[in-house]
């Protein structure tokens, strides 16, 4: 399998989702292996502009440029004790938030970003047939989590994919983001590295619903978030979302 890496972000163009209350590469990334999906009906779709979350007590240390970019984990995660509302229609994906203990990032405000990202209106339940919601505990779909290089590159090693304390990858029901590029973003993409953020969380969610890679449509063009950016642009700028916020789907050549 090819490693893809992603960029992501977490200011949402001024969308943010309230979490509920607790209950107890990269540019590209690598390929995964598809989570299992829960079926539902039709499920409320994220309102244009909900209320935003209340700031929590303690600051969030993963926007605080004061963190170490690279420091090293205990190998323990801590669950986000957070749940939140379905967002998008069709196939409802649960999935959890947990980070590496030791590194450094608040648990609780990666998973508000994370959950803004994915209720995004120019994240994937644009096109109407996949949703999401993030849960604290009970059954789920896959894991987010976001760990520093060395636990990233032991658990991507597992599945045979070699991410070089770089890059991120989705492998089983794990979603693996390297703190260093949740940090620090990557030199390919200009731009807050909130921005980066949210296209590491629409890569690599992008391949679990079936997406491939893809490459830069034109010179000028936005580049996809399927498109393995930190490898380079080839003429296209920077952008970390599948659709425009009118819903056009912002694609490119598939690739291997």
């Amino acid at each position: 399998m090819g490693i893809a890496l992603v960029g992501s972000l977490a200011v949402l163009g001024g969308t943010v989702i309230a979490l509920g209350l607790p209950h107890g590469g990269s540019d590209g990334a690598a390929p995964s292996r598809q989570a299992r999906a829960v079926p539902a009906e039709a499920v409320e779709q994220a309102p244009d502009s909900p209320e935003p979350v209340p700031p929590a007590a303690s600051p969030n240390p993963s926007s605080s440029p004061s963190v170490a970019q690279d420091p090293k984990g205990t190998g323990k995660f801590s669950t986000a004790a957070a749940n939140g509302p379905a967002v998008g229609r069709g196939t409802v994906r649960r999935y959890k938030v947990e980070v590496e203990d030791g590194i450094g990032i608040d648990p609780q405000g990666a998973a508000a970003e994370v959950q803004a990202i994915l209720a995004d209106k120019r994240g994937w339940t644009a096109d109407r047939r996949n949703g999401f919601q993030l849960v604290a505990d009970g059954t789920y779909d896959f894991t987010v989590r976001i760990a520093s290089p060395e636990t990233v590159d032991r658990i991507c090693a597992s599945a045979g994919l070699d991410t070089k304390g770089e890059v991120n990858c989705d492998v089983g029901r794990q979603v693996m983001v390297n703190s260093k590029r949740w940090q620090s973003g990557s030199p390919q993409f200009s731009g807050p590295v909130e921005e980066y953020r949210a296209l590491i969380v629409n890569h690599e969610v992008g391949h679990r619903i079936n997406h491939g890679h893809e490459g830069c449509p034109g010179p000028g063009k936005p580049a996809p978030a399927m498109m393995q950016q930190i490898y380079g642009l080839n003429g296209c700028v920077p952008n970390a979302w599948p659709y425009t916020a009118d819903g056009t789907y912002l694609g490119g050549p598939s690739v291997p």
